[in-house]
């Protein structure tokens, strides 16, 4: 390719990627939906701006995939790989036996051969783990149990491509049909006419090198280029790695995104992988984007405006059928109705390996080139429709569901005369409880999160599932007889709502509240809570306290210090509050807070030249047993 033809491809490429995605974004569609869209606008189809020269782009950004599996490594230390291998085994087997075996049954239901019907539901399996795991990741669910879920099936279907490659051609209707070897259908590998053993030996040989050099020879080259404070020369190394790798495997006729995925993991523990990470990223990030591109290109509308229905039947039917799987899948593991549908809607697309198993499957003879074509224009716009897919989840089918399970009725509360009553059991009010238990002192909990309240029940936890902010349900749960009520929700609006009841009905309660921050404070001083007991306040003194005797200063020092901060912070928040309601974020406000600060700072400069004394005045063990007496008044 000229200089000027290249330059002018590249112009194209990056022109609709910058014009697309930030729209598709914006839409709520999602960067992969924005890149297809991009590839069909200037495809032979619609702009015409590329040609069939899109077939190799895309086998050039199909190292963008590579490179994602590396990354994806990085993220897996062996530790975790060995603690997900029950969902990646049990969950990913599953899935890809399950919708290989009711996708081959439909196919052979629909009059095709058996062995086609078996190679393409084996195929259709697999699903996009680009677009899967950037779709979860753009949205945060990567934590989640369906993004954990789905991260583990992914990975075994990462895997299962080597035997799949080996397995196709043996489904071939044809006596004597070639057998590839290299991945994507193009290459010579080393072992191709070796007997078997000497096939196994070289395989072995090359998963042992990788593991073996990214333990014991690629930390001490990476040592070394970092020694050079060279950015670029970082960079070149780690590329070279990547490259190497993928091409090691290649010529032994293995999966390189699987050598590579091999490799991230070898170096998960190594002092480098956040710089390889943050390396790579861009890369990644750009070549996933063109090989979406060229996928949008590749697209043959040509096929899908001659059969427009049966193109649109065969997508719907395959999205149902391995959304039906993988339903069922997560069901079965244990995973809630919303995070199983997430996962279905998530993964019910064909996967970027498609396209290398459909070459496979054809230049071997297990699928005629009109299905393959056929096929390969399913998967594209498969992927195309993921995108809306999540956003009819989250738009329609979460909704309803989270409006669903507001609808149920509440559990019955059996009389009582718990002491203390618990609104909320999530992570800060499931302490509070705890604590309480183990200190026999009887508690009601409610918990609106029907989730949560039948997952601790399992635990031997009793909880009621309920609305707090219900006057009828305080009543069943004895507010009227308790004496504290712990307020532990996380929904703002609610709890100021619900210390507002409490205040109203039940004026005997004391109620202590967990608040989000500053501002939620103010409200629940405003609303008359008694205790306000901000999220992170407790820990963040707790580590200001370490950092301060860390830092040299006597542990009884810095546990005064902390308590003092405590005490006068405290303060501040019942004195801010009629200013911040007064005077919002005016200039007054901002003022008052001034004043507070120099008043606080004035109060520990004191403490600091005390410190800074050269007596040992410090271990002032008198001030602190009045101290000592003074709290324990309190108490």
């Amino acid at each position: 390719m000229h200089l000027e033809t290249f330059l002018a491809q590249a112009f194209i490429y990056l022109l609709a990627a910058v014009v697309s995605v930030p729209v598709a974004k914006r839409l709520g569609m999602g960067s992969v939906l924005g890149y297809l869209i991009a590839g069909a606008l200037i495809g032979p189809f619609v702009l015409g701006f590329i040609g069939k020269e899109g077939q190799d782009v895309m086998h050039f950004a199909e190292f963008g995939v590579v490179m994602m599996l590396f990354l994806v490594g990085l993220e897996l230390q062996p530790k975790l790989l060995w603690r997900l291998r029950g969902p990646v085994m049990g969950m990913g087997g599953a899935q890809v036996l399950g919708t290989g075996a009711v996708i081959a049954l439909v196919g052979w239901l629909m009059q095709y051969p058996g062995k086609q019907a078996i190679a393409a539901g084996l195929i259709l399996a697999m699903s996009s783990t680009a677009i899967a795991l950037q779709t979860l990741a753009e949205k945060g669910l990567m934590k989640t149990s369906a993004g954990q879920a789905s991260f583990a099936i992914l990975l075994f279907q990462d895997l299962a491509v080597i035997p799949l490659l080996a397995v196709l051609p043996l489904l071939s209707s044809h006596v004597g049909a070639a057998v590839p070897h290299a991945e994507h259908g193009s290459g010579h590998s080393l072992a191709e006419g070796l007997p078997g053993w000497q096939q196994a030996l070289l395989t072995f040989g090359a998963v042992a090198l990788i593991v073996g050099g990214g333990r014991y020879l690629i930390r001490p080259i990476f040592r070394y280029i970092a020694r050079t404070q060279l950015r670029e020369m970082f960079t070149a190394t780690a590329l070279l790695l990547v490259m190497g790798t993928a091409l090691l495997m290649q010529s032994v006729g293995l999966s390189a995104a699987l050598g590579t995925f091999l490799a991230g993991v070898v170096l998960a523990e190594s002092e480098f992988r956040h710089e390889l990470e943050s390396d790579l990223e861009p890369f990644k990030g750009l070549l996933l984007g063109i090989f979406f591109i060229a996928v949008g290109a590749s697209i043959d509308f040509g096929l899908v405006g001659s059969q427009p229905m049966d193109i649109a039947l065969w997508i719907a039917g395959m999205i149902l059928l391995k959304g039906i799987v993988l339903f069922a899948v997560a069901r079965f593991s244990g995973l809630c109705l919303p995070e199983s549908l997430l996962m279905a809607c998530a993964l019910s697309q064909g996967g970027e390996f498609c396209f290398v198993l459909f070459s496979v499957a054809q230049s071997g003879g297990a699928l005629p080139p009109e299905l393959s074509s056929k096929l390969t224009a399913v998967v594209a716009l498969s992927m195309a429709v993921t995108p809306i897919l999540l956003l009819i989840y989250e738009k329609m089918l979460l909704p309803r569901l989270q409006k669903r399970e507001n609808e149920r009725e509440p559990d019955a509360i059996p009389e009582s005369d718990n002491p203390v009553l618990i609104a909320g059991y999530g992570r800060f009010g499931h302490i509070v409880g705890r604590l309480l238990a183990v200190n026999r002192i009887n508690a009601t909990v409610l918990d609106l999160d029907s989730e949560q309240v039948d997952f601790l029940r399992r635990m031997g936890m009793k909880l009621f599932y309920g609305d707090a902010s219900r006057l009828d349900l305080l009543h069943s749960a004895g507010a009227s007889r308790a004496k504290l009520f712990i307020l532990a929700i996380d929904d703002e609006e609610k709890s100021l709502k619900i210390i507002e009841t409490v205040r109203h009905n039940f004026p005997h309660l004391t109620i202590l509240a967990r608040a989000s921050g500053r501002i939620h404070a103010y409200e629940m001083v405003r609303r008359g809570a008694h205790y306000i007991y901000r999220e992170t306040l407790g820990s963040s003194l707790d580590l200001g306290k370490e950092a301060l005797r860390l830092m040299g200063i006597p542990a009884h020092e810095a546990h005064r210090a902390a308590k003092k901060f405590r005490e006068f912070d405290e303060r501040s928040i019942r004195n801010m509050a009629d200013v911040w309601f007064e005077h919002k974020d005016g200039d007054a406000y901002v003022n008052a807070a001034r004043d507070q600060i120099a008043e606080m700072e004035k109060l520990f400069a004191v403490d600091a030249e005390v410190r800074e004394s050269p007596s040992d005045e410090a271990w002032d063990t008198e001030s602190l047993r009045n101290e000592a007496l003074e709290e324990e008044g309190k108490q």
